[in-house]
């Protein structure tokens, strides 16, 4: 049976193949039932009309406004505030997990002892926060770039991509919220390794279409974050749980935003732009990438310097390895794995183009499923 990602255009290698089979938790789950249908049609190239549509944007039909309207009235609808919502006076109980066992992939240490395993949640509990600090800065400063192109234009586009950038600033304040709520009760010691800023700059150096395709699959994954939360676990934070919820909320519209202004991108593109694009995209993978093999390093150490007794190098070596496993399947593999965003690469990128991107992705999701 072929996966979602080889359906129309095949991936290289058998261990994506198998990679993408497991498709744990690709199904949609953003609550909008518009946002499940195509509003453009798909890059066939056996069909002129379907090219001439997304190759030349002068004979292009702009994105519906309805589109951006009815993101507009999910957004009033869902807003919420940090202190009135989330966190409504409340502290972390350090006697409960961070993060579900979906995503932090625990359970695969069986050697860690009760307290480990949490204090293991508790970690990436914490970097969970950083990480998402650190994408949102990126994210919101996109999306203000993007919204200046309807400014004299759509005015509902407009509203629709003010809001989200608003919300994008409200999500980065509740993230280091949680930092510093973490930090007051967890050991001295821990370091997160990336500099937002510098991240952030380096990102928006790559184009338009590369940072779009990142963003969607972050904002896709957050859904899968959210569904993992909610399965049954009464050892799991309530204050975490609510982080999970509110954050899906609103970024759930934010997918629909992404996949409107990816394509609205993509329409503007020649064949070799497009091209360098999916260069761009493929490095931005890279180097999110190598952000969590930093941080999975430094989690280790972390871990094992505060975990209250030693490891042996084959445990300690294990302990890397789920942090890392975990990492790419967080910020990575479980936005990939999300049908739509499949359905929208396949639909911009020529089948060379998507055994490109099949490639650099193979090993990431070879090691996830493995």
């Amino acid at each position: 049976m072929r996966t979602r990602l080889q359906s129309d255009h095949a991936l290289p290698g058998e261990a994506l193949a198998e990679a993408l089979a497991c498709g744990r938790r690709a199904h949609a789950a953003n609550g909008f039932g518009d946002f499940q249908g195509d509003p453009y049609p798909s890059r066939k190239e056996s069909t002129p009309m379907n090219v001439a549509t997304l190759e030349h944007p002068e004979t292009a039909a702009p994105p519906a406004s309805h589109r951006y309207a009815k993101c507009i009235a999910a957004s009033k609808r869902v807003r919420w505030d940090i202190d009135r919502d989330v966190i409504r006076g409340r502290q972390f109980d350090f006697g409960r997990k961070f993060l579900p066992d979906g995503l932090s992939l625990v359970k695969a240490l069986s050697f860690l002892r009760p307290d480990e395993a949490r204090f293991f949640s508790q970690v990436q509990g914490r970097t969970y926060a950083n990480m998402f600090g650190l994408v949102e800065r990126y994210i919101g400063a996109k999306t203000l770039e993007i919204s200046r192109g309807y400014a004299l234009g759509d005015q509902v586009a407009l509203e629709a991509l003010v809001r989200f950038t608003d919300e994008e600033l409200k999500h980065q304040e509740l993230f280091r919220r949680l930092e510093q709520m973490a930090g007051a009760g967890m050991p001295a010691g821990y370091r997160f390794v990336a500099q937002p800023n510098e991240v952030a700059g380096a990102v928006l150096g790559k184009s338009t279409w590369a940072v779009l395709g990142l963003t969607l699959d972050i904002e896709l994954f957050t859904l899968a974050h959210y569904r993992s939360s909610i399965e049954t676990d009464a050892e799991l934070s309530d204050l975490w749980k609510d982080v999970f919820l509110f954050h899906w909320k609103e970024e759930s519209q934010h997918a629909i935003l992404d996949e409107l202004e990816w394509r609205r991108e993509d329409a503007r593109l020649g064949s070799e732009e497009r091209d360098g694009a999916v260069t761009d995209l493929i490095d931005l993978v890279a180097a999110v990438d190598g952000i969590l093999q930093a941080q999975a390093a430094a989690d280790t150490g972390y871990f094992t310097l505060r975990a209250g007794r030693s490891f042996s190098p084959a445990e300690q070596d294990a302990i890397h390895d789920v942090f890392l496993k975990a990492y790419r399947w967080q910020y990575i593999a479980s936005g990939v794995e999300e049908p739509r965003f499949t359905d929208v690469l396949k639909a911009l990128v020529s089948p060379a183009q998507m055994e490109r991107i099949g490639a650099a992705l193979a090993p990431i999701l070879a090691h996830v499923e493995a």
